[in-house]
């Protein structure tokens, strides 16, 4: 049984036509050590063109390349690097400049966060394609072209003092269900994803090393279902591509020609490219013997096909031009004729096109036998050599049920996981309600929209805030904040209006609300105001408004704090109304009351007492003289008091303000009929857009605060601060 170790790498090549499996470990930082390879061709047409269909077939396959490889080894294995074909590949080339705030040195940090900025933007383009707006994608794989140092390009800007850095780079994504799909194969399996590349970057980080990639080379990867482009320049890579054409385009070409199935001409091409004799039977019972230039005949239009496509996507990712040269490698490019008619397409000399295999894999050793160094080599150990490029610089996180990969600096929190996910600023912090400006007697004001709720985040179904540190594998549920209600306000609400006029009116006492004009119209309590309304309001009342509003008849004249004035007076606050008092009728001359008793006079000589009696005058009625000629005496009723109108006052809400205590500061919360703890952030300075520690503290009178709506009352200590 070998030595067990702990530095193994085990590498997954999910492939068209088979999955190949590899194990081994590095030796220094530039050799690695092939322990193990285990190749298994599929059964089905499980994987078409790199994409996996039949995810329960691939996984069986899987897991028992796994065990093959756990049997020669005698451990088990969990961790496992993958890498994704490109069928559906989008790439984009973008450029980032990032100013400091001051002349700094370039760090690590600096040039991850550049790059990270980078990837973000490429990603937004991607999404804002017409037809990618529904799509998701995930970035498997960027690299830097050139980086910049205050404009100018640098090749290593890390240690060097700059004001601005800037990255071109280029960066590729996949389809979500392309990714989740490998995912889901290989986690069904047991093993755990700890590096995710592409195809193409695997096969060119091992096929040409950066001391190369001054010359202008395209690597071309051929595999089953896609050819996988890659080109480098000026000491870059400048571009991905691909092709969904391959091997399989060759299988079903003589497949059709000598009706056998699918498996049956596999074999075929194999032998053809080992330039052997092919016997066969057709589905007819035919019996067939080939030799390998029999079968090129027929496949020779199919090749011509797949070379003619993949040397346009060579000119077409190296701007309209060809390369300088074109290494191949995959089994596909071993078919005869396939390098030839590159360089053909290509307009390059038959040697500038050439297979690569051992030229690739000289600092690859091989403890494993029976393991011949080829060009279908190159992907499978490109991948385990990916492990080292992302080993301690990636965890993988759900976000969502999302997967998201993230740059392990050892200070990872939710909150780059949630931005990393897609979440903007302003979908993880509350914001306000959009606002609007307006005038009180010529005074700007201005009224803000409501606060909303804050985001409720999770991590591995704790409740927990933005700023805890997260690690590799952690499950972590978001539900974003939200937005406030806009600004609302009507005119009762302002607290000039609120305040009542106090009259005291013909001896009562009287309370009205004060008159406003909303842009130069008399309005009432429930007017809704809006932006760039003109709001004045009056402290007054003229005295026809007063008796105007009490409902009661005009008079043209009346006494205000005791002197005459007319109806149009402007009565101040606590100013007192009374009526002119009214002037009393002159009494009647003496004799004209006299000369109306003559009648009453008995004539001349006749006893008065014996006088028969006469009726008393019509003027006379209300004297109170008992006579039966007299109609009994009534006293004339007593004219009652007018009435005096009840006090009316306006119909207006009633509010006010209270003063609270926030981290030992009085603070005085705005009028309303109740108030909440998040009405303290529209008078308190507190920053909710940026977190300034680990976790905010939020205590009404000592409690914790874990709903915004929290009542609060006068005078109440409220605690409010971020903790470090």
């Amino acid at each position: 049984m070998r030595k067990k170790r702990e530095d193994y790498v085990f590498g997954l090549d999910i492939g068209t036509r088979s999955i190949v499996g590899t194990l081994g470990y590095r030796v220094g930082t530039d050799r690695f050590v092939v322990v193990a390879q285990v190749s298994i061709e599929h059964k089905t047409r499980a994987v078409i063109d790199g994409q996996i269909h039949d995810i329960p077939t691939v996984t069986k396959t899987i897991a028992e390349v796994k065990a093959r490889l756990e049997s020669t080894i005698g451990e088990t294995l969990t961790d496992v690097s993958i890498a994704a074909a490109g069928r559906v590949l989008k790439t984009k080339t973008i450029y980032v400049e990032y100013e400091m705030p001051k002349e700094t040195r370039v760090t690590k940090e600096h040039m991850y966060s550049l790059d990270n900025i980078a990837v973000e933007k490429a990603y937004e383009e991607v999404r804002e394609e017409g037809d990618h707006k529904d799509k998701r994608f995930y970035c498997v794989g960027y690299s830097p072209v050139k980086y910049y140092l205050n404009g100018y390009p640098m090749e290593m800007i890390e240690q060097h003092v700059a004001s601005s850095i800037g990255v071109e780079m280029i960066t590729t994504f996949l389809p979500d269900e392309v990714v989740e799909g490998l995912y889901s194969a290989v986690e069904d399996a047991g093993l755990r994803v700890v590096s995710l590349t592409l195809e193409p970057i695997a096969a060119i980080n091992l096929a040409i090393p950066d001391r190369f990639r001054l010359l202008n080379i395209a690597l071309i990867d051929v595999g089953a279902g896609t050819s996988d482009i890659s080109i480098v320049k000026d000491g870059s890579i400048i571009a991905f591509g691909m092709i969904p054409l391959a091997g399989d385009e060759i299988t079903e070409a003589i497949a059709k020609k000598y009706l056998v199935d699918f498996e049956t001409a596999e074999q075929i091409k194999k032998a053809t490219a080992k330039n052997k004799v092919s016997s066969f039977k057709n589905i007819m019972g035919e019996s067939y013997r080939l030799t390998s230039e029999e079968v090129g005949e027929t496949i020779d239009e199919a090749i011509e096909t797949i070379v003619d496509q993949v040397a346009g996507k060579v000119r077409e990712l190296n701007g309209g031009k060809s390369v300088s040269a074109v290494f191949v490698v995959g089994g596909g490019g071993k078919m005869p004729g396939f390098t030839a008619k590159m360089a053909e397409k290509l307009e390059l000399p038959e040697n500038r096109v050439a297979i690569r295999g051992a030229e690739v894999l000289q600092q690859i050793d091989f403890s494993a036998t029976g393991i011949k160094k080829d060009s279908t080599l190159v992907t499978p150990i490109g991948i385990c050599m990916e492990y080292y490029e992302q080993k301690s610089n990636f965890i993988h996180v759900r976000v969502n049920d999302e997967r998201v990969k993230i740059y392990d600096n050892g200070k990872a929190t939710l909150l780059d996981a949630c931005i990393h996910a897609g979440f903007s600023q302003e979908s993880l912090f509350p914001s306000r309600g959009a606002g609007f400006t307006y005038t009180v007697n010529g005074e700007r004001r201005e009224a803000k929209g409501r606060t909303g709720e804050a985001a409720e985040v999770r991590l591995n179904g704790k409740e927990t805030n933005l700023n805890e540190w997260i690690k590799d594998g952690d499950e972590i549920f978001i539900r974003p904040a939200t937005k406030g209600e806009d600004a609302s306000l009507i005119l009762g609400r302002i607290a000039e209006f609120k305040k009542e006029l106090s009259y005291t009116l013909f001896g009562r006492q009287v309370l009205c609300p004060k008159r406003a004009e909303v842009n130069g119209e008399l309005r009432s309590a429930e007017c809704q105001i809006h932006d760039g309304d003109e709001v004045v309001v009056h402290d007054f009342y003229s005295v026809a408004q007063l008796l105007e509003f009490m409902g009661m008849e005009q008079e043209e004249r009346v006494l205000v704090n005791g002197e005459e004035v007319d109806a149009r007076t402007k009565l101040k606050m606590g100013a007192k109304v009374e009526r002119l008092p009214e002037e009393e009728p002159e009494p009647k001359p003496v004799e004209n009351v006299l000369s109306g008793l003559s009648d009453l006079i008995p004539p001349s000589g006749q006893d008065p007492l014996l006088a028969p009696v006469r009726p008393l005058p019509a003027w006379a009625n209300d004297l109170p003289i008992s006579n039966p000629a007299v109609r009994p005496f009534q006293a004339a009723p007593i004219p009652s008091a007018p009435k005096v109108p009840p006090v009316q006052t306006a119909s207006f809400i009633r509010e006010r303000s209270i003063e609270v205590n926030v981290n030992g500061k009085k603070v005085e919360l705005l009028s309303k009929p109740n108030h909440m703890f998040v009405d303290v952030f529209d008078v308190y300075p507190f920053d909710l857009t940026k977190a300034g520690g680990n976790r905010m503290v939020c205590r009404v009178n000592g409690m914790e605060v874990r709903d915004f709506t929290t009542p609060v009352h006068e005078n109440d200590e409220i605690d409010l601060y971020w903790e470090k």
